[in-house]
């Protein structure tokens, strides 16, 4: 009965839903294409049985790459289905895989365009990544006997209380799931306390920890320093949010005064925002260089990453990360790809989204958490940009962290062809 009347408000809101799209693709021309997919309609029809991963955006992208690299190069005659809902998403599945995967946006969660796109895409399992549960979608697999996993699964206390506010809806899609993959035993003892059956439960680590961090990544970030400057100290701030980027231009002044020829690279989780972080920089007088001019004077003060897909290249370059998200009440983002990469790692306050990871790579020395109170944050940036031993003993414990923790990805393909019976 929870689902009949989701369904029907769900229904009346779908004018909102497209309409909101249309509205966000002021900034974000991609919202506004391929709208149709979202309803279902599609020319794509690949084999039958075939594996399908949901991804919402770039993070979970990211996340999955390793997995459905490995599961390709295992078993290539099975045909890989991709699903994102947002164009940030999408352009990463066509920049890391191209037409070696077919991918399409995930359909709006109403009955009648998940018995469309199943009676096309007719797959042999649904992998979702992290934890985007939608009722109508998982019924939908239910009929057509198409098993779920969650993979990579995630909740956070705060999660966990909001699902069971909603036990009628959450109850229920959780007996729909084959196997939840979580990440450690922590959230898998919240999935159980909401009702999931303890044999479907799976503890496989985080698939991020098997980032793969290519072998000329140190000499990458070397020549992007050399433009710069290869004795400029550098402070990078990944993938930040509206606030953050504000807040380090803010202390940007007072550091450099302490620390000479520092260079500011911001690198933000969203393209619409790359032009209002350069012209926040530019309005508080500081020299300003874009990644997309390509050009650096003696001067520059701020970098702004303003290109997708150079993550790992761009924190090769840094001295000192500060992960984004996690300045605000966002969440934060993965701390995982700096700590392999060797470089000093720090998050703020809010980074419940990650924080059995940030926990465990600081108990091992590897990430150092911080204020978001703009003095405290100030003097704790101080300290790591004064201290090159300090940073440099904190890269060499995230190396040794992740390397210790890798594996999932292994265990997730062996589960993933188990359930295809390859």
């Amino acid at each position: 009965m929870a689902r009949v009347f989701y369904t029907l408000i769900y229904a009346l809101l779908l004018p909102v839903f497209v309409a909101r799209l249309w509205w966000r693709g002021r900034l974000n021309p991609g919202y506004r294409q391929r709208i149709h997919e979202r309803f279902a309609l599609f020319r794509q029809r690949p084999p039958a049985n075939g594996l399908w991963l949901h991804a919402v955006s770039v993070g979970e992208t990211l996340a999955a790459a390793p997995l459905v690299s490995q599961f390709r190069a295992r078993y290539p005659a099975c045909p890989v289905i991709v699903t994102t809902t947002t164009p940030t998403g999408s352009e990463q599945v066509q920049r890391l895989f191209g037409d070696d995967v077919l991918h399409v946006y995930l359909p709006y969660d109403l009955p009648v365009f998940w018995q469309l796109f199943l009676k096309r895409m007719r797959p042999g399992l649904l992998v979702v990544m992290e934890t985007e549960l939608w009722p109508n979608l998982l019924a939908a697999c239910e009929r057509e006997s198409i098993p779920v996993m969650l993979a990579n699964a995630r909740l956070s206390e705060k999660s966990a209380r909001g699902y069971r506010k909603f036990s009628a809806l959450t109850f229920p899609m959780l007996q729909r799931l084959s196997l939840v993959a979580v990440q450690n035993a922590v959230d898998g003892q919240r999935f159980l306390g909401l009702g999931l059956a303890q044999e479907r439960l799976e503890v496989t680590g985080s698939v991020k920890f098997d980032v793969s961090v290519p072998d000329d990544i140190e000499q990458q970030g070397q020549l992007l320093r050399a433009q710069w400057g290869s004795e400029r100290p550098v402070l990078a701030l990944a993938s930040s949010h509206a606030g953050e980027d504000e807040l380090l231009l803010s202390l940007y002044p007072a550091l450099a005064q302490q620390i000479p020829g520092l260079l500011l690279l911001l690198i933000p989780r969203h393209p619409e925002r790359f032009a209002a972080v350069a012209e926040a920089a530019r309005a508080g007088g500081l020299p300003t260089a874009l990644r997309s001019e390509n050009r650096v004077a003696a001067d520059t003060q701020v970098y702004v990453a303003d290109s997708m897909g150079e993550m790992l290249r761009l924190l090769a370059s840094a001295d000192l990360v500060l992960v984004g998200g996690s300045l605000i009440p966002h969440g934060g983002h993965n701390p995982i790809e700096p700590a392999a990469l060797g470089k000093a790692t720090l998050m703020g306050p809010h980074h419940m989204n990650f924080a059995a990871i940030a926990e465990s790579l600081q108990e091992r020395g590897a990430l150092a958490l911080v204020s978001a109170d703009p003095a405290d944050l100030q003097q704790q940036l101080l300290h790591y940009l004064e201290r090159a031993d300090e940073r440099q003993a904190m890269g060499g414990a995230g190396r040794r962290a992740v390397a210790e923790n890798r594996g999932a990805v292994n265990r997730l393909t062996q589960l993933c062809a188990g359930f295809l019976k390859l």
